[in-house]
């Protein structure tokens, strides 16, 4: 169990981190390249959490297909204007600056607090986090939700190619 931790620490230090080059990169494709390097740390602490289903799910569909167009839309964008991305002060700036200052205290608290949060894994964790567990939870127990959101997708779907074929005709 104390190489599991380990293994939670190393790779929650290595999250925080490669957030914070993305979100303070001024280049707009290491900023994308740290945000893939975070995608695959998410999935490693799924899986320290044994939600392996989910960590694939991450790393498929986050570092996979969203990056693809995170990047399309870097390499399409017009950075022409670039005297407003170095404003000096701005209200956002200090909202996020008084918010990581309040997140900081918080995780300093669990840190030097015992016993201030539940560090235990669900004694059936192994089972729930597999594609068996999930797959059979949500067509037993959520069979109307999966089935209203798969109606609403293909109504988003049927909507887009109508809007579509409209800008061709």
């Amino acid at each position: 169990m104390g190489w599991l931790y380990f293994f939670f620490g190393i790779l929650s230090v290595l999250a925080v981190a490669s957030a914070i080059v993305t979100i303070s990169s001024r280049n707009p494709v290491r900023s994308a390249f740290a945000l893939i390097f975070h995608f695959f740390m998410l999935a490693g602490l799924y899986l320290t959490l044994n939600a392996q289903f989910v960590a694939v799910i991450q790393v498929l569909v986050y570092a996979g297909a969203i990056m693809v167009l995170v990047v399309f839309v870097i390499m399409l964008l017009n950075l022409s204007n670039e005297e407003r991305l170095s404003e000096k002060f701005d209200v956002r700036k200090a909202i996020a600056i008084t918010l990581g200052i309040a997140f900081i205290i918080q995780i300093i608290v669990a840190i030097l607090i015992p016993n201030s949060f539940n560090s235990n894994l669900h004694q059936d964790s192994a089972v729930i986090g597999t594609a068996q567990f999930i797959g059979k939870s949500l067509f037993s127990n959520y069979l109307v939700p999966f089935e209203i959101v798969g109606i609403l997708l293909i109504s988003a779907i049927i909507g887009a190619i109508v809007l579509a074929k409209r800008k061709v005709e």
